[in-house]
């Protein structure tokens, strides 16, 4: 269907705005390729540039796959807020009611750290765990070999940086503590929990953290600095930065994120 003059004059305006943007990211630091999703009046704009490899000749698109790293978070506090709104945790529920006995999570001035907490980066946990050793985090996947038990030990030995609740400090340690105690609440896998209860009911069939066949040849490869890396594997911190998408779905989660009463 051909474009009505003011629908040519809005996605020409658009553009326009979103190159000032983009062209100096791919021309002075280096991008390999982009994908830029814009949602206005309901309508869905995608705008893409670059390639998905250095040097390759495949453009990205709406379908290709990206590693979406913190956007998780995201997914994490929406699956707390259904949860809670369900009535099958409360916000202000201390995280130590959902964890093994045998954890020992420190609380600080006698206060104990809560979901709330976790989920607004006010725990008093730090950014990541220092179990995670050297070599872990020199490496091209440093999240790959942390176990659900190497994050027990250190929760029950490390002493809080602040008295939770009184200092915002961001932590992939809480928000990944955040998913596992909800998967453990659920009784579900956190990725079969976020499917099930957002992905799904919005019509999200393309983000998901374990790849069929058809994601993974549509997953764009991880860069840094110009150069190619590996994509990362966060099983145990999951809700931290786990999942990949794709930038249709990205737009129907911002659609829904921007007017939730139209959404299941």
């Amino acid at each position: 269907m051909e474009m009505t003059e003011p629908e040519k004059f809005l996605v020409d305006s658009l553009t326009k705005q979103i190159e000032t943007v983009t062209l100096p990211l791919v021309k002075v630091k280096g991008a390999v390729g982009l994908s830029v999703g814009v949602v206005f009046e309901g309508e869905h704009h995608a705008y893409c540039d670059g390639h998905i490899v250095k040097g390759g000749a495949v453009v990205p698109d709406e379908w290709t796959l990206f590693e979406i790293g913190s956007i998780t978070k995201v997914f994490t506090a929406t699956l707390l807020a259904d949860m809670h709104l369900r009535g099958e945790v409360d916000l202000d529920d201390p995280a130590s009611k959902f964890l093994p006995s045998t954890v020992v999570l420190q609380s600080r001035d006698g206060v104990d750290v809560t979901l709330r907490h976790l989920a607004t980066h006010r725990s008093g946990l730090p950014r990541i765990p220092s179990n995670m050793g050297f070599r872990n985090m020199r490496s091209d996947n440093p999240y790959a070999n942390y176990t659900v038990e190497d994050m027990y030990a250190f929760l029950s030995k490390r002493r809080l940086v602040s008295e939770p609740g009184s200092f915002y400090g961001y932590s992939n340690l809480g928000m990944g503590l955040l998913g596992h105690i909800l998967a453990l609440a659920s009784g579900m896998n956190f990725e079969a929990l976020v499917v099930e209860r957002i992905c799904r009911p919005l019509g999200m069939y393309d983000t998901a953290i374990t790849l069929s066949d058809d994601l993974r040849d549509r997953l764009a490869p991880g860069h840094a600095k110009g150069k190619q890396v590996s994509n990362w594997d966060i099983p145990t911190l999951a809700g931290c930065g786990a999942f990949r998408s794709t930038l249709c779905d990205m737009m129907i989660f911002l659609k829904a994120n921007m007017r939730p009463e139209d959404t299941p």
